[in-house]
């Protein structure tokens, strides 16, 4: 998936909360995207904010800051 795909969404669900208080919104920004997105599309938007976070709204920088390293399992 291309970065600015990522980045969209991330920032749309940070907007859905924008009008929450702003630790509350980071924190359902994050729930959020650790629920409802896939591992690999978790692991390429946190290393986009390690990389600088450029696009990205703030409150989707902290979230996505906070999420734990995604873990994948092998169905074999």
């Amino acid at each position: 998936m291309k970065d600015q795909d990522l980045i969209r969404m991330a920032n749309q669900i940070a907007k859905a909360f924008a009008y929450y208080p702003e630790d509350y919104a980071i924190d359902e920004t994050r729930t959020h995207i650790r629920k409802f997105w896939e591992p690999r599309m978790r692991r390429q938007i946190m290393k986009y904010v390690a990389d600088g976070a450029q696009g990205l709204d703030p409150v989707a920088t902290k979230a996505i800051a906070g999420l734990p390293e995604p873990i994948e399992f092998n169905a074999g």
